[in-house]
């Protein structure tokens, strides 16, 4: 699959049905930096007026898990990918558009080139930040990635 936003937007209706419901959706992806956006709006309330937790804790995954998965494919190799571990920050109620960036700065070709020199899994950090309309940090959310190569 080539990495495009049509496309992307495509396999979150497929493969991950209950992120497209809720309206994550991939805006941009470029070679070390992918952001996801989602909208509040009724079907991803909570009972306070805002966006859940769980649907901005997609968007955010999403916009680090397709840097992964775009760079395993640079590499042509058969590798799994697995979200071990995560954090997060809310610092703003979720309402309006808010927007998740991942930037990349070469953690994920690291581990996937180390794992393919080893044999052996490795595990780093993506951080994606969400923003609202005003530019103002909603949240954020750090995902421990793990590689592994698939025999």
């Amino acid at each position: 699959m080539s990495f495009s936003s049509k496309k992307l937007n495509k396999f979150l209706l497929f493969k991950l049905p209950s992120a497209w419901i809720c309206g994550v959706r991939v805006s941009i992806i470029e070679e070390n930096e992918c952001k996801t956006t989602v909208r509040h709006k009724w079907i991803n309330q909570n009972p306070f007026k805002s966006m859940f937790w769980a649907v901005q804790g997609m968007a955010a995954e999403l916009s680090t898990g397709v840097l992964v998965m775009q760079e395993i494919q640079k590499r042509g190799r058969k590798m799994s990918m697995l979200v071990i571990s995560n954090r997060a920050s809310f610092v703003k109620k979720g309402t309006g558009k808010i927007e998740f960036t991942c930037y990349d700065d070469n953690n994920i070709a690291t581990a996937i080139d180390q794992t393919i020199e080893t044999g052996e899994g490795q595990t780093f950090w993506l951080q994606s930040k969400g923003v609202n309309d005003k530019n103002e940090v909603v949240s954020i959310f750090d995902f421990e990635w793990t590689v592994k190569l698939k025999e």
